[in-house]
């Protein structure tokens, strides 16, 4: 598989200057319909990385199912039918690391198996290291370990408790409790509300043929992409569509982006006894915008806001008024939300909630000046600067680029766009928003930090 030529320059997504590189290290192809692999340079390093990835529809009906399938999973395959014996079989690969994950793309879901080991030219015996850990990663999502045609019960019955722990541990921290409580009622039963954990009523539903009816489904409507770094290329294609010839797949495309309709804002709150300090959750919808800003333009926006320690909600809200133990700003382009999210004393709630409102109004309609912009974008190149060190971090960089079915471009190429962001697209990104949801998780009257259920950061 020789090189490609790929575009990427002075184009900001519908704007400015067209560049055309070329550029022998990456490589996205189709080896079949719905079935993608990608290149990237791992010269650098002594490591190889091989990740699979595969994006489906997420579905209410077997959210619960497709979260217990991840865990279950990661357990085994069918050469490898227990942890012991995976655990044994990466231990032989010089200590191999293998990891399964599902996670949230907009309305879709991905499930993903990585697995990072050294490169073939660093085994001490002369050892085919690609073919290795393509059969373990592959054989983790192609190949599991079924008996009688389903899925272990044993280990059904052992991940269903795994998650039932995770999703009952979600209420104690509390900033996370807060947050997640905030999309339900901003999303309600829209397609972007489903649950990635599932929902602890329905893991007693959760059985060996559920779950083998949920990976049926995925394996037939996926698209899959396969992110190869430091391996050999060829030979993780060959292995791939050795794995491929006897599935019957119907892929289905990714999912539009999707925004919840501007409404009046609405108010919630949740009084827990013992709280040392409450959390606020302020959601904001971009509406059905058929042109959203780029995601330079919305990391930029974001860092203005309150993604850095530069920004104008830690500059005024939490040090200059003290409002605030922490205030952030995110948003998600596929889903159209901007989030902020805080720590504050109890009882200051409405405060805080006034003082962040001023602020985006602020930015919205007021002046912004180059230096804070340039203060709070130094942190994004800086982050942009470190992707290099990272395998993993530079998987995540291309394939978000993947998922956003925008042309590939390297994180050089994203420090220019993120320079080129100009202070009219920060403020005409903030004035796309409209103010939705508002969640507040504080002390009961009486009870602050009285040795209860407490969340402090």
């Amino acid at each position: 598989m020789g090189g490609s030529v790929y575009f990427w320059g002075r184009k900001r997504y519908n704007t400015d200057i067209y560049l055309l590189e070329r550029n022998n290290t990456l490589e996205r192809k189709q080896l079949a319909p719905g079935v993608f692999i990608t290149t990237l340079d791992a010269s650098k390093f002594n490591r190889c990385r091989i990740t699979i990835h595969l994006r489906f529809p997420a579905r209410r009906e077997s959210a619960t199912d497709a979260a217990v399938l991840a865990l279950v999973l990661e357990r085994g395959y069918a050469a490898c039918p227990d942890m012991t014996a995976l655990s044994r079989r990466l231990a032989e690969l010089y200590g191999a690391d293998l990891g399964v994950d599902l996670s949230n793309a907009g309305t879709d879901r991905i499930l993903s198996a990585d697995i990072c080991g050294i490169q073939d030219r660093y085994a001490l015996n002369g050892e085919n290291l690609t073919d290795a850990y393509a059969d373990i990663v592959f054989g983790t999502i192609f190949d599991p370990y079924l008996v009688n045609g389903v899925f272990d019960a044993e280990a059904v019955r052992i991940e269903t408790e795994t998650q039932a722990r995770r999703l009952e541990a979600e209420f104690n921290s509390k900033r996370l409790y807060c947050v997640r409580q905030a999309r339900r009622k901003f999303f309600g039963d829209s397609p972007a509300g489903i649950e990635l954990g599932g929902y602890p009523g329905e893991l007693v539903h959760v059985t060996p043929a559920s779950l083998k009816a949920e990976y049926d489904r995925i394996l037939s409507t996926a698209t899959i992409d396969v992110m190869v770094q430091g391996a050999d290329e060829a030979r993780v294609a060959d292995l791939l569509l050795q794995k491929l010839q006897h599935l019957a797949r119907q892929p289905q495309p990714f999912a539009a982006p999707m925004g919840m309709p501007a409404a009046p804002v609405q108010h919630y709150r949740e009084e827990i006894p013992g709280l040392t300090q409450a959390k606020l959750c302020m959601l904001f919808t971009a509406g059905d915008n058929p042109n959203p800003p780029s995601v330079s333009i919305l990391r930029v926006a974001m860092s203005v806001l309150g993604g850095s320690a530069t920004s104008r909600l830690f500059r005024n809200v939490r040090e200059k008024q003290s409002l605030c133990y922490y205030c952030g700003s995110a948003a998600q382009r596929a889903t159209g939300v901007m989030m902020i999210d805080s720590g504050v004393e109890p009882g200051r709630e409405e405060q805080a909630e006034a003082a962040i409102l001023a602020e985006w109004e602020a930015l919205k309609n007021g002046p912004i000046t180059q230096e804070e912009v340039d203060d709070c974008r130094r942190s994004l190149l800086s982050g942009m600067d470190a992707l290099g060190d990272s395998l993993a971090a530079l998987e995540s960089w291309y394939y978000g680029q993947i998922t956003r079915d925008e042309p590939l471009y390297p994180p050089e190429y994203g420090k220019v766009l993120t320079s080129a962001v100009s202070l009219d697209e920060v403020r005409q990104a903030l004035q796309g928003y409209s103010y939705s949801v508002c969640y507040a998780v504080t002390a009961k009257p009486g009870t602050q930090g009285k040795g209860g259920a407490e969340d402090v950061q």
